[in-house]
């Protein structure tokens, strides 16, 4: 017989069924929040994985199109491959529970999130987030738990808890906080320049609410949990590390790793990993952790001389930014493009423009959400840290990195009223060495104002570490961290903002969470380089946004139409639309309210494009002259084509001031003239006349 849990959470039921499915998982928890249900398992190997030196965590959150009552769009019925939904939502879970599981533990564990249904009113992310600590925490897998994840909204001033997706729509925040019982361990932003105060605030809500759930947590693992299972442990030996202390003085360290330039720090470690594989050729045991072990003294190194001498490796104070250098147009024919660079960083970000039929479709479970006119794409080449790995695509590192940048810019964009454009920004990194992501949210901000488009307000990115000692009081916050201290150091707190509040934030830690102080001086961090990032260097590149687009970007006129006409505009099948289309080379969006886009290179084929849109849309009148193509000669007189789709009928009185007998002598097939409306004959017809144009016209 199963159990069955329930709270109260944000006014909505939260209800947790334990041994009803899954049994064969080492944890599983069947999830129903309102009426929206996630199946959240938790599985470990047998045995650890041999041969690798790091936690084998993989974390999937699988969307369901039945469960919005969909047939999966395309020729293959079923679902594909992950959404990039589904990744960042895998993201937002791994990142908080992958710090709680012990360092040495080298068994495989997956955490599956099966959205089975959904409700409008409860984002199935919460279940998902909630299911996966609970399926850990209740199972035999070693788990430093439980913690639990909340979202937090702002609509008119009042923070909303786990806003429903029509809320989302009106926030101003879009804020998820994971926490243990005693600290916060992970925060994930996207905001309309909210400022620093307040966000402080919006994160210790969302805390307030998780230790809530996590009282609720204990409930369900004082019934259901197991006892945790023992695991080889892959923890180096002690007496290897002294053995290297030996060899390798702790000087020697330092001094290996103290240096600004990675590919010198780089070399200095081969040095010393080549001198210490001689010294323990005898001693297989020892030489198939030495990696690790070399690893983990130079993390020991770097840690001691930030933390107790104030140190950092290359050199620079605490709050000391790296040489930044920023430049614009460095590349040719593109809409838009800027380099930014940062230490041995740098991003150059491409812009494009296209009509807003370019925009992207989504197919997922957000009903509210089912196209994006913003796309920023980021990708990180295997050169960029003097590695030879092949491009295989995309991993989950680089559509988070996209996503956070795009969340970062979204909010100063302007409408599509404003500036009627598919907006897609491409962030290259040529070199990396740390907070690559806050660097191409700087470099995408300068390529759209280079590009034309109308920002609101420029947008920075700027990422703090932190090293932690024995107690809670003993720690130091580093602006700008490098690739180093961000793989030895405790956080990466990534703040994206304008000069008047935050636009994104995404924080991971190594370390089981972060006091309020921690927080709120790595939020002030942020905001003093931001500032000194936009005033010093960006603004100083590129001051606001180009006046108008490119040559070599398109140019897209409006024009407004009787909602009526879009039928005459676009033709039985699409042809008159594709004729103009054909004839012009433009592109023409059409939306259900008669706002018709023109979008092309050309300014004469636009205007040409747009004169024949405005003709077939307007009711004609007597007196309008209209330049047209004999397209059918009859023996009463010639049909001329004045618009796509649209002619009328000259009589043959009416084409000389002197009679004719036949129209032949006159008109030829092809020909271009110009005639003027007489209005409608017998038929029904538009009647026009060639004799009648005023000489002027």
């Amino acid at each position: 017989m199963y159990k069955s849990f329930s709270m109260e959470l944000a006014g909505r039921t939260l209800t947790v069924d334990i041994d009803r499915v899954a049994k064969q998982a080492n944890g599983a928890a069947l999830m129903h929040y309102g009426e929206t249900t996630v199946l959240s398992t938790a599985t470990a190997s047998k045995e650890p994985r041999e041969g690798i030196d790091f936690f084998p965590l993989s974390v999937d959150y699988e969307e369901k199109m039945y469960a919005v009552g969909k047939i999966p769009g395309g020729f293959n019925k079923r679902e594909g491959k992950a959404s990039e939904h589904a990744v960042l939502t895998s993201r937002v879970i791994d990142r908080p529970m992958r710090p709680l599981f012990p360092k040495d533990y080298r068994n495989d564990v997956t955490l599956v999130n099966t959205v089975l249904s959904v409700d409008p009113d409860c984002n199935p992310e919460i279940p998902a987030m909630l299911g996966s600590a609970i399926a850990t925490t209740i199972s035999d897998i070693p788990f430093d738990g439980p913690c639990a994840t909340t979202q937090v909204g702002l609509i008119d001033g009042e923070f909303i808890i786990n806003p429903t997706l029509a809320q989302k729509d009106v926030s101003d925040l879009a804020l998820t906080v994971a926490s243990t019982r005693e600290k916060v361990i992970m925060i994930e932003a996207g905001a309309k320049e909210v400022p620093e105060d307040k966000m402080i605030e919006a994160i210790y809500k969302a805390h307030e609410v998780n230790l809530e759930i996590i009282k609720f947590i204990d409930q369900i693992v004082a019934e259901c949990g197991k006892p945790k299972h023992t695991y080889e442990s892959c923890a180096v030996p002690e007496e290897l590390f002294e053995a290297i202390k030996e060899i390798v003085p702790p000087e020697e360290m330092e001094k290996a790793v103290f240096t600004d330039e990675k590919q010198v720090r780089e070399a200095n470690i081969r040095e010393v990993t080549d001198k210490l594989k001689e010294a323990f050729a005898d001693k297989e045991e020892w030489l198939s952790v030495l990696g690790e072990a070399v690893y983990q003294y130079q993390k020991k190194t770097v840690r001691k001389m930030i933390l107790k001498d104030h140190k950092r490796p290359d050199g620079r104070e605490i709050k000391e930014i790296r040489p930044l250098a920023a430049e614009v147009d460095i590349i040719p024919r593109v809409h838009g493009s800027a380099m930014f660079t940062r230490g041995q960083t740098q991003i150059c970000t491409m812009t494009t423009l296209a009509p807003l039929s370019d925009a992207q479709r989504l197919d997922g479970l957000d009903e509210f959400e089912t196209s994006k006119r913003y796309m920023h794409h980021y990708n990180f080449p295997s050169y960029s840290v003097g590695e030879t790995k092949p491009s295989r695509g995309p991993g989950r590192r680089e559509i988070g990195h996209g996503a956070l940048a795009e969340r970062a810019l979204v909010p100063v964009l302007p409408t599509e009223e404003e500036f009627p454009y598919a907006i897609r920004t491409v962030s290259e990194t040529f070199e990396s060495n740390g907070s690559t992501s806050q660097a191409s949210i700087c470099a995408s901000t300068m390529s759209l104002m280079a590009a034309g488009v109308p920002i609101k307000k420029p947008v920075a990115g700027i990422s703090c570490g932190l090293v932690t000692g024995e107690t809670d009081d003993d720690y130091i916050v580093l602006t700008d961290i490098q690739g180093l201290e961000d793989f030895f150091g405790d956080m990466d707190f990534k703040v994206a903002g304008t000069h008047d509040g935050i636009t994104a934030i995404q924080m991971d830690i190594k370390i089981h969470g972060l006091t309020r102080p921690i927080v709120e001086e790595a939020i002030r961090r942020t905001k003093e380089a931001r500032e000194y990032i936009l005033t010093e260097v960006m603004e100083k590149c590129i001051a606001a946004p180009r006046p108008e687009v490119g040559k070599y970007a398109p140019k897209i006129i409006q024009v407004q139409i009787d909602p009526q006409k879009i039928g005459d505009v676009v033709g039985q099948r699409g042809k008159t639309i594709n004729t103009i289309i054909e004839r012009t080379g433009v592109k023409i969006d059409i939306t259900d309210d008669g706002a018709v886009s023109i979008c092309g290179v050309e300014a004469k084929a636009m205007e040409e494009a747009k004169k024949m849109v405005e003709i077939i849309a307007t009711d004609f009148e007597a007196g309008q002259i209209f330049t047209g193509k004999v397209v059918s000669i009859k023996e009463f007189g010639a049909f001329v084509e004045f618009a796509p789709g649209k002619e009328g009928m000259v009589h043959i009185s009416k084409i000389c001031k002197e009679r004719i007998n036949r129209v032949e002598d006159v008109l030829t097939l092809g020909d271009k003239v110009k005639v003027i409306c007489l209005g409608k004959d017998k038929m029904g017809r538009m009647s026009f006349s060639i004799k009648d144009v005023p000489k002027d016209k």
